[in-house]
Formats: structure tokens, C-alpha cells, sequence
């Protein structure tokens, strides 16, 4: 019979030349941000993303914490509301450039012209910028106008899985963003291996914060939402039988995230029965939605309200990715205690332990999947161990001010936290624990 876990207290700057060749930064070398920074000075970073959701949910704390340790910060986006609550949340100012997050040449270089503008007004000492359309943009509009400091975020590699002109094309603007910035920022180590082995970026500016992550993970109200909610009330509610083991899958409904695997998963006839999947997310692809809502042992929920109450009600979170930067969600089910089973796909492969917070199997695998989740249903005390052992790790190594002092040291120009590791150098993260 499953079990609902009790859920208990939880536990010199680089610049260009004229001729604007890129030069190298020796390690450590103070910038001119640090030493405004030292003197009581306001240091400016512009922070772009290309959409005013991805502003909202991936910045989330960020640039308040920032904006409190004494940097002057101005969001650039799309403007729509999204983008407008998170400006008013962190209190920074928000300056509105229209970015499409598909090629469009004209429109593009409509919006590198807007940037370079904003640039030329504002005057920042740091770009940030990350996602692909901003990143591009950002990267080279900064290096036209000599910012000082030039930081791209690398969240995800695109061109993963892409093939043909596609693969070309997406492979030019990566080496243009990356070749434009003097700061590599990768959200997990396995992303920044696959980026240096297709002969992108420089291990001489990567650099990776603790143990990966791009903005850590609010654990703790994630915990207090998880057991304020009844579980068993949402199965119920779900319709899922009291006896039942419930697989979640929470993101976009296609096949990069996996969710055919979970539709095949869903009617294999070697599944222990006891297995329901509950799928939670919006639908890309119409064909695998509507093989999920065929399938008796699928309840799928379109809305992402109440996600983190919906996670009360799992056992176990099954996140079949092709590709990630580093999945956020394999961190939200930890902090509620729920185990992840998810890829070894670049990034998914850096969101668990295999084996003691998770568990691995290779993309489209189904049989793998079904094999792990029937191993499982004969051994429900191991999901209960690795989820404590999740939730532990969510808490220790995943805490958002590390993941922002990180960033805030890196954009300084001067890195002295052992949770900060250049690439090119052996690791020298702190181990698991130590925050010093």
C-alpha cells in the first residue's frame, strides 16, 4: 500500500582593445565594480531575459538580495505583466525591449538596436543576461558598448537534439554569445562538459556555483505548503484509489520533457498496477496528451497553481527529460520529500544522487522506467528513505543567498568563496555541508 510520508520540521576587468579583441582576466583581480563597491558606491548591473515569465520565476529573490547588498539594478524584458510583478517584487527598475525567442532576423536586429540604446542610457558596470534570444542580444549589444563585465547565465543548450542547418545555426549563436562574454556562468557541470565538448565557450571563463542550480530552491516554504496540504484529501479529490502509488509529472506536455515516455510507461502491461501517474502542466503536444488522457491509470491536470500542495500527494516525481540546464522541480519535490526518478540527459543527470535521492535511466527508456517503478512498489521504504535523504539535500547544498553570493562575486570581479568553481581549474566548491 502506498504511503503518504509524515512530513515533519525540516531539517583588472577584461576589456576590449580597439580593436576589440577579447583579453583574458587574471583570477581573482579586483575589478572596478569591487573597488566602487568597497568605497560605498552603487555599481549598476542590467540583467536581461527574454520573457517576463522567465523573469518572474528564475529571478525570484535574486535581485532584491542583490539590490541590498548595494548594486543598482535594471531589469530588461518583454514588458507584459509578468515582467511588471517581478520588477515591483524585487524593486528594481524594468525596461521593456521586445524580444521573440524564435530567429527573426529583422526583428532581432530591431531589438539589438534597442539594447545598444538602453546601454548607452544606462550605463551599467555588469550584463547579466541569459536565456537564449537575451543572451545573444545582451552579449553582443554589451561588448559593442565596452561594458566592462559581461555575464551570461547558460540555463539550458538548445542545440541539443537539434540536427542539420537547425544544429548550424543554433551552434553560431551560442559561439557569438559566448565568444562576447567574459563571463560563463553554467547552471550544472554536465551542461558545461556538453557545452566545451561541441567546441563552445572557454573553460577560462566558466565558472559553476556549489553544487549547480541557477537561483537554489526556497526549500522551506515548499516544506510548510507540503504539510499544510492533506495529501490524502488531493487523492481523493484526484479520484486515485487509497491503496495507489502515485508517479507525478509536473512541466510541459511534450516529448523534450518525456511525457511520451509517461504515456507508454502509463499502459505497459509489466507496470504493477498499484502505479497511477499524475501529469500536471501545460500541453505542447496534443497528440501525447491525448495518449495520457487515455490511458485509466493518468490524471492530468492543465494548471500549475497548486503544484506545491499537489507534491503532498506523490510518491515519487518522474521526470523523463531530454534536456535540462538543471530541472528546478527535481529540487521542489526534494524539499518536500519526494524522491525524483529522472534521466542521465545533460543537467537532469546533476538534480539527484542516483541512488540515494533519486534514481537514474537513460531518455526513452520505458522499460528501464517501468522496471525502476516496479522495484519500487515492492520496496515503498526506499522511497521514503531517499526522500528524506532529497530533502536534506535540497536544504543544504541548494540554499538560494549561496547561489546569489556566488553570482554577486562573480559580477564583482572578485571571487573568494570556496562554493565558487572556475572551470578551468581543479574543483574547489565547498564539499556538501560546508557553507563557509
Amino acid at each position: 500500500m502506498a504511503r503518504l510520508r509524515a512530513r515533519g520540521p525540516v531539517g583588472e576587468v577584461r576589456e576590449c582593445s580597439r580593436h576589440r579583441r577579447f583579453r583574458e582576466e587574471p583570477a581573482g583581480r579586483s575589478s572596478r565594480q569591487a573597488q566602487k563597491m568597497s568605497g560605498g558606491s552603487r555599481v549598476k548591473a542590467l540583467y536581461g531575459i527574454t520573457v517576463g515569465g522567465s523573469a518572474n520565476s528564475l529571478l525570484r529573490g535574486q535581485l532584491a538580495w542583490l539590490r541590498a547588498r548595494g548594486w543598482e539594478i535594471v531589469l530588461v524584458t518583454n514588458r507584459d505583466e509578468r515582467a511588471k510583478k517581478a520588477a515591483h517584487r524585487e524593486q528594481v527598475t524594468l525596461r521593456e525591449i521586445p524580444m521573440r525567442r524564435n530567429m527573426s532576423p529583422l526583428r532581432d536586429l530591431t531589438a539589438l538596436a534597442r539594447w545598444v540604446r538602453t546601454l548607452r542610457i544606462e550605463a551599467p558596470d555588469v550584463v547579466n543576461a541569459s536565456t537564449p534570444k537575451a543572451g545573444l542580444l545582451g552579449m553582443v549589444a554589451s561588448w559593442i558598448m565596452r561594458v566592462p563585465r559581461r555575464v551570461y547565465v547558460v540555463r539550458g543548450l538548445r542545440l541539443e537534439g537539434a540536427e542539420g542547418l537547425g544544429a548550424l545555426v543554433l551552434w553560431v549563436v551560442e559561439w557569438l554569445t559566448m565568444r562576447a562574454a567574459t563571463d560563463i556562468v553554467f547552471v550544472s557541470r554536465s551542461l558545461a562538459e556538453a557545452t566545451f565538448a561541441r567546441g563552445l565557450g572557454r573553460r577560462s571563463r566558466a565558472w559553476l556555483i556549489g553544487a549547480g542550480s541557477s537561483n537554489g530552491v526556497d526549500a522551506a516554504s515548499i516544506a510548510r505548503r507540503a504539510q499544510e496540504s492533506d495529501g490524502v484529501a488531493i487523492r481523493r479529490q484526484l479520484g486515485v484509489a487509497p491503496e495507489a502509488f502515485v508517479a507525478g509529472f509536473i512541466g510541459r506536455v511534450t516529448s523534450d520533457k518525456g511525457a511520451d515516455t509517461i504515456a507508454e510507461a502509463a499502459v505497459d502491461p509489466t507496470l504493477d498496477p498499484r502505479w497511477h501517474f499524475l501529469v500536471v502542466g501545460s500541453v505542447e503536444d496534443e497528440g501525447i496528451a491525448a495518449r495520457l488522457d487515455g490511458a485509466s491509470s493518468v490524471t492530468r491536470l492543465d494548471s500549475m497553481d497548486a503544484v506545491w500542495s499537489l507534491l503532498s500527494a506523490m510518491d515519487v516525481l518522474v521526470l523523463p527529460t531530454r534536456r535540462e540546464g538543471f530541472p528546478n522541480v527535481v529540487l521542489e519535490a526534494a524539499s518536500a520529500r519526494t524522491p525524483a526518478i529522472t534521466t542521465r540527459a545533460t543537467g537532469a543527470v546533476d538534480s539527484i544522487v542516483d541512488g540515494e535521492t533519486g534514481l537514474l535511466f537513460p531518455f526513452g527508456d520505458v522499460g528501464a522506467l517501468v522496471a525502476i517503478l516496479d522495484d519500487l512498489a515492492g520496496d515503498p521504504d526506499r522511497m521514503e528513505t531517499m526522500g528524506r535523504a532529497a530533502e536534506a539535500r535540497a536544504f543544504r547544498d541548494f540554499v538560494p543567498e549561496d547561489i546569489w553570493e556566488g553570482v554577486h562575486q562573480i559580477m564583482s570581479g572578485n571571487v573568494t568563496s570556496s562554493r565558487v568553481s572556475r572551470l578551468d581549474r581543479p574543483l574547489t566548491a565547498a564539499p556538501i555541508g560546508d557553507h563557509r
